[in-house]
């Protein structure tokens, strides 16, 4: 098992380590001049150079990414002339350095730059939205997972009965609806037409700020709306995949031989039928709740939901490049690491995927 682990953890780096090269060169080659954004139309090119200088545009593009591994790698070198100690610990934050005679050599978290804008640490800003855009992804994935199996479950058990029909049609309905049209219609209908029933609003955050001054107050009804918008397309595939999955287990020899056993049905469906039917719906979402933490952009402009969506939207519109590349890599990371967890799941239900 420790052999399949490690395996996944090499997989992982290897594709991140491509995702990280081809953030650097899209964004790197785009047209347009980040010096000029931030300082204006009317700066002086003495002071466009200066920024350049700051930021390394002045540099070849191999130098530049080069230096942008060494931000992102956890252990990274310095040249002592171009920075202070004092510089590297303001700007890095290292738990721990120590010097050769030219390095300053750190051991830090992974660097992503300053924001042009806001001239603040991105991984600060994207911390600060991340949460909101993870328990929004979650909320989406734990409806999508209890009802799409429950659900499915009840489709297998009363397959081609007309309530497993209206549950195809349903599923295929919320397969095709984008996020977008079905966020913009329960805003809609939910939280203004319906509003006085539902006591929901059209649009809000996790936090809101209280009109009377009081600081900022927790809002959960604010979540119901966009995470159940954002889980219908899950929801849909988990219905029909797990329908289909529970059918195919159903019909092996060794649920026929549990039946012919006497066992009783709800622990013939809860210890063996169960089990064995959720590997396919284990992986399928992995993928979903990845992509939920990408895809949330849609549904967060939508309903004002300040997550990481929110946050690449505005830097697209400022052409904030080091906020839409650092979002871009943590979600990528995101991704990697809930297939490594998904694999490894994967195995310890199915030991034929580790001796595989």
């Amino acid at each position: 098992m420790a052999q399949f682990i490690l395996r996944r953890l090499f997989y992982g780096f290897l594709v991140l380590y491509g995702v990280v090269t081809i953030v650097f060169l899209i964004f790197n080659l785009l047209p347009g001049d980040p010096a000029r954004m931030m300082l204006g139309q009317r700066a002086d090119q003495e002071a466009i150079e200066e920024i350049n200088a700051e930021l390394g545009f002045n540099e070849s593009i191999f130098k530049q990414y080069v230096l942008y591994l060494n931000d992102l790698s956890p252990l990274s070198f310095h040249n002592k002339i171009n920075l202070s100690n004092e510089e590297l610990e303001l700007k890095y934050g290292s738990s721990f350095s120590f010097e050769t005679k030219n390095f300053f050599v750190l051991l830090k978290k992974p660097f992503l730059r300053l924001s042009y804008q806001k001239r603040k640490k991105v991984s600060s800003i994207l911390l600060e939205s991340l949460p909101e855009t993870a328990i929004l992804a979650v909320s989406s994935i734990l409806i999508a997972i209890i009802i799409g199996v429950f659900f499915g479950l009840l489709s297998a058990l009363y397959s081609d009965s007309w309530f497993d029909k209206l549950l195809l049609l349903v599923s295929t309905s919320g397969m095709a609806l984008p996020s977008f049209f079905v966020g913009i219609i329960f805003a809609w209908l939910f939280g203004f037409v319906l509003s006085n029933y539902t006591g929901l609003n059209m649009t809000g955050s996790l936090y809101e700020v209280d009109d009377l001054g009081k600081g900022e107050f927790l809002q959960l009804k604010n979540l119901i709306l966009p995470a159940i918008t954002l889980g219908i397309r899950p929801l849909s595939v988990i219905i029909q995949l797990s329908r289909n999955s529970f059918l195919e287990v159903m019909q092996m020899d060794f649920t026929r031989t549990a039946r012919a056993k006497g066992i009783l049905f709800l622990p013939l469906i809860l210890r063996h039928i169960l089990r064995n039917a959720l590997n396919p719906v284990v992986t399928a979402v992995s993928g979903m709740f990845a992509s939920l933490m990408a895809g949330a952009v849609f549904v967060e402009i939508i309903f004002s939901w300040k997550g990481i969506g929110w946050e690449i939207v505005d830097a697209l519109e400022k052409y904030d490049l080091p906020v839409i590349m650092g979002a871009v890599l943590i979600i990528a990371a995101i991704f990697v690491m809930i297939n490594i967890v998904v694999d490894i799941i994967y195995g310890l239900l199915d030991p034929r995927v580790r001796y595989s």
